[in-house]
């Protein structure tokens, strides 16, 4: 897991330029079996993050207290959210974490509105505070004009989808309103009250519209009206796009979910006009091949991960200032690139959509170069037994020539003894 990265740099708000500095109020708390009930219900949203323990290690543990001021700083931004932190150490804390349900080290829970949410995002403190907004935000987004529905429609970065319902208090928009908080706050959603803004979605009433991510066109979910479960249960049947962007908030989540321990991997910048064009090319692709199960690509955009930008050349052995794709191997790092004859010139659609059939066929695959590797060391065994074969030749023969040695020496002094 990455190192945590604790920005200071001020937010643009009303404060202007001002530099935000520490005012020696404890807004993170260490918690303790004694102590965590009460300082919980302090906040409407606790956040944890549930860290090893730095005893005995000097550095770690000034590196930690680095973390926790920098912590107190971002958190002033937060004062009037109503947000708490706290620290459970794995060690000392080992009966809080059993009570809260952390199990995973190095890792951040937020508790809210009897939710628990495990944050596998950029362990940074800009995106954790803009996660923080989304997390204190209303499951469903209401839909009541024309710009905010300009603004549903330039989001297609992500899971949404959008309902027409009579009012909130219609039973069919709780029902989807209970759904929406089982994944807040990663898949949007959206609702209106008012025809004029749902016939322009092309909605009827109780109805709702799934958008998978950079498709033109929604997908209008089966069988309404609705219940909380049976939105559940499509949403889960329908949580891995054919193209998804890797986001800092959400990074590990989208890794861990490969196929067949693989990922097809796309850098593009969208930015820089290659990375555009690249990128538009890629859409095409994976709108025409929607309807296929076996294909998910990430895309990253090196622009939001600038850290990561040298350990990904390297690891990869790729060039991040033009685009790429290619397929890795999700434990060992092992991955193969298209290659690009003319940096120039973009792949046609064509010319990618074969790449990844012969991705998906297992024409092309990173564990191909493991066989590369245990071919090499065959031959430098068959090499070390060829060198052992040629000594043991040698020293054959050396034995032979002492021996016809030990025989012309015998021989010698019998010789001696007849003229004696």
């Amino acid at each position: 897991m990455l190192s945590i990265h604790l920005f200071t740099e001020p937010l643009v708000q009303s404060k202007g330029l001002e530099i935000p500095e520490y005012d020696g109020r404890d807004r993170v708390h260490a918690l303790s079996a004694k102590n965590y009930k009460s300082i919980m219900k302090k906040y409407d949203v606790m956040v944890i993050y549930y860290h090893k323990n730095v005893d005995g290690n000097r550095s770690a543990m000034k590196q930690f207290q680095i973390e926790e001021l920098a912590l107190e700083v971002v958190l002033d931004d937060l004062d009037d959210e109503d947000i708490g932190f706290g620290l459970v150490d794995e060690k000392k804390d080992t009966a809080v974490a059993k009570k809260l349900g952390l199990d995973e080290v190095e890792s951040i829970y937020i508790f809210a509105e009897n939710e628990i949410i495990e944050y596998d995002g950029e362990l940074a403190a800009d995106t954790l505070v803009e996660f923080l907004y989304d997390v204190i935000e209303e499951p469903v987004e209401i839909i009541d004009n024309e710009r905010e529905l300009k603004g549903f429609h330039n989001n297609d970065e992500v899971i949404k989808l959008v309902g027409y319902f009579k009012s909130e208090r219609s039973p069919h928009f709780i029902e989807y309103d209970d759904a929406a908080e089982e994944f807040h706050p990663f898949v949007k959603f959206f609702a209106t009250f008012d025809p004029k803004i749902a016939k322009k979605l092309k909605l009827k009433m109780n109805e709702v519209d799934f958008y998978e991510p950079f498709m033109e066109e929604p997908v209008t979910i089966p069988g309404k009206p609705y219940i909380e479960s049976e939105l559940v249960e499509y949403i889960e049947q329908h949580d891995r796009p054919t193209l998804r962007k890797l986001e800092p908030h959400s990074m590990y989540e989208i890794w861990e979910d490969d196929i067949d321990g693989e990922h097809i991997v796309a850098f593009a910048e969208e930015d820089d006009p290659d990375g555009f064009e690249f990128l538009e090319i890629l859409k095409e692709v994976a709108r025409e091949n929607t309807d296929n199960p076996n294909l998910s690509i990430i895309w990253i955009d090196p622009d939001d991960f600038p850290l990561l930008v040298p350990y990904w050349e390297k690891t990869f052995r790729i060039d991040l200032s033009s685009p790429q794709i290619g397929v890795v191997d999700v434990e060992d790092a092992d991955s193969v690139w298209m290659e690009m004859d003319d940096q120039d010139d973009m792949p046609t659609s064509d010319e990618l959509e074969q790449w990844i059939d012969d991705v998906l066929s297992g024409k092309i695959d990173p564990d191909d170069d493991d066989d590369d590797e245990d071919d090499d060391d065959d031959d430098d065994d068959d090499d070390d037994d060829d060198d052992d074969d040629d000594d043991d030749d040698d020293d054959d023969d050396d034995d032979d020539d002492d021996d016809d040695d030990d025989d012309d020496d015998d021989d010698d002094d019998d010789d001696d003894d007849d003229d004696e």
